[in-house]
């Protein structure tokens, strides 16, 4: 099995872990992820790029701040403009996000489901593959260049489906 394979066989395991969708940015470096991979649902997505909402996230302010995982739940009182309320109205209701990686260059990834909040054991299965993946892509020079050109294709693929 190829490299390009195992990822996507992840960026799969994700989609049926969290049902609702996720968005897995890759080797963040400042602001701009190396692979983004979003399976949210579009009205969300557009919403959400419409409207700025990466800016007061709190999902994202706090995964360049830790590592680990974090339940929502315990981001709310931080949730000053009102992002995961709305993100709640598209049927994103229970969620995680997991950080992994160092300081300049972490990978982030939040996932959700609408019916309830993750089991331990499926916390643990997405803090992993997100691991997994930070750390397959880890060095783009190694990685052959059909290899990272099917990697950006299949980001375009998840972020903007047809």
């Amino acid at each position: 099995m190829t490299g390009q394979d195992v990822i996507q066989d992840k960026l799969v395991a994700l989609k049926n872990l969290a049902p609702a969708g996720y968005a897995v940015a890759l080797h963040v470096h400042f602001t701009a992820p190396t692979f983004l991979f979003q399976t949210y649902d579009r009205e969300w997505l557009e919403y959400y790029s419409k409207k700025g909402l990466v800016m007061t996230d709190p999902t994202v302010h706090w995964g360049f701040e830790n590592r680990g995982a974090v339940d929502w739940a315990d981001l709310a009182e931080s949730d000053t403009q009102g992002v995961m309320t709305e993100a709640a109205n598209y049927g994103l209701k229970f969620g995680m996000t997991c950080s992994f990686g160092d300081e300049s260059r972490p990978s982030i990834g939040s996932f959700a489901r609408g019916d309830r909040a993750f089991n331990p054991d499926e916390a643990q299965e997405l803090g992993q593959h997100l691991a997994d993946l930070h750390a397959l892509t880890d060095n783009l020079k190694v990685l052959s260049p059909e290899t990272a050109e099917a990697l950006r294709k299949l980001s375009i693929e998840y972020t903007h489906p047809h």
